[in-house]
């Protein structure tokens, strides 16, 4: 009999339990959203729960608009808050997400290879190229997703390079002769490519454990291009079965085109996980969480994704293939319009349904609605079809629905013999490799 694949789980630390109207349950504490003490518990319960690792997403923007009624994409910045969690716990991955559209390459290479030392060799970096953000860093428009892709490449390039400039051989810590270090291991990288210039070395030495992981979330052409080439993870919106399918068999067959195993490159979608007691529990849950949608900004935001103007469309009419306009040319994300574009086209929705998909009402990830029973036998189905490598847990509708997914759904999926029940490594590459 063949061994069981085990599946790679993270944490997302934001907290998507508190979206919706799920800030305003007395259980909520969503007042200590700003302080480390609230994602500390979180990171704690997940590495009881033996996860790989706890991811914090990020945005370099503030929409002042979509404060009346949620934090929105207000939070602490990453990887400062992740160093803070490492001193509070000793297995779990820490993955931080930074972009490569705003920041300098040293600055990254140094932010989180010092996180990587804090937390003796747990550090992730999540890649991203951003969305939005860019007046704030003095950029009028922002740059194309090729433009936003052929950075993020001579970024990675420099920050690797930045890493391995000052490897662990070099410090000898001789203390009878004096010899601290060998300057010749100790060497600059002088890039200079189409984006960065950069001397180097880097000021910190690299630990010598274990190489730092690369995570990456782009889904549309260009942006699978760059993961297959870099990274070991991806993390992606993969509403349905068979768009997680296609995704990961496209993936695997890219990285083999860069010279790569399909085994290098893991692809972990988000899971929305609205969980309870029982189904009805959960299906109300769900219902609270979104019971004050705001319609106006939920049709505009179709609108602005696949050119359709929905507001005085009929509620019990279908909306079809027929109905699509051309799609827009410009638009925020276009990953996410193509998925809502392939749910209309593929579901004929009503509107009221439409209303309520993922693909709307959040960043069109794979959602389950149910009890932990029904979450680990759809998990399962979804690890037989060949669909995953794994998920990002992004609960949502409660702080219980939260503690669900750790305490009971996870040991659950070990139990079944989809996930480990122990670690057996301390690194972040190291749990991915097993």
């Amino acid at each position: 009999m063949s061994k069981t694949k085990k599946l790679h789980i993270g944490m997302s630390l934001a907290a998507t339990w508190l979206s919706g109207d799920a800030w305003r349950r007395q259980d909520s504490n969503v007042e200590g959203i700003y302080s480390t003490d609230y994602y500390v518990d979180i990171a704690r319960r997940s590495e009881t729960a033996k996860l790989d690792f706890v991811f914090r997403p990020d945005s370099l923007f503030l929409n002042p608009q979509a404060l009346d009624n949620t934090p929105g994409s207000a939070s602490l910045d990453p990887t400062v808050l992740l160093a803070s969690i490492a001193r509070e716990t000793s297995k779990i991955g820490l993955l931080s997400t930074i972009s490569t559209t705003f920041y300098p390459p040293y600055v990254v290479a140094r932010q989180v290879q010092s996180l990587n030392w804090i937390s003796n060799g747990r550090a992730g970096w999540n890649i991203v190229t951003a969305l939005d953000g860019n007046e704030n860093f003095g950029l009028p428009i922002m740059p194309s997703s090729q433009e936003r892709y052929d950075r993020a490449a001579e970024f990675t390039e420099v920050v690797c390079q930045l890493w391995d400039s000052f490897p662990n051989e070099a410090l000898k810590l001789n203390r009878d002769i004096g010899t601290y270090s060998d300057p010749s291991l100790v060497q600059p990288i002088n890039h200079n490519g189409t984006n960065f210039s950069v001397k180097g070395p880097l000021n910190i030495p690299n630990p010598g454990h274990s190489r730092i992981p690369l995570f990456q979330a782009g889904a549309s052409s260009v942006g699978r291009n760059f993961a297959a080439s870099i990274a070991d993870a991806i993390f992606a919106s993969t509403p349905d079965r068979d768009a997680a399918i296609e995704l990961r068999q496209d993936l695997q067959k890219r990285a083999e085109e860069h010279g790569r195993k399909p085994k290098d490159i893991r692809l972990l979608p988000g899971l929305s996980l609205y969980l309870a007691e029982s189904r009805a529990e959960a299906r109300e849950l769900f219902q609270e969480t979104h019971a004050r949608m705001d319609r106006a900004r939920k049709l505009a935001s179709i609108g602005e994704m696949t050119g359709l103007d929905l507001n005085d469309w009929p509620n019990g009419r279908q909306i079809t293939e027929r109905d699509l306009p051309e799609a827009p040319q410009q638009v925020r994300s276009r990953t996410h319009s193509e998925l809502l574009r392939r749910l209309i086209v593929r579901d004929e929705p009503t509107l009221d349904s439409l209303l309520m998909r993922p693909e709307v009402i959040g960043s069109a990830h794979w959602q389950i609605i149910g009890t932990v029973n029904d979450a680990v036998e759809e998990i399962s189905e979804w690890a037989a079809a060949g669909a995953i490598d794994g998920f990002v847990a992004v609960p949502g509708g409660s702080v219980g629905s939260m503690h669900l997914v750790l305490s009971e759904m996870v040991p659950e999926l070990a139990e079944v013999g989809l996930f480990r029940k122990d670690y057996s490594t301390t690194t972040l590459l190291g749990h991915l490799s097993e």
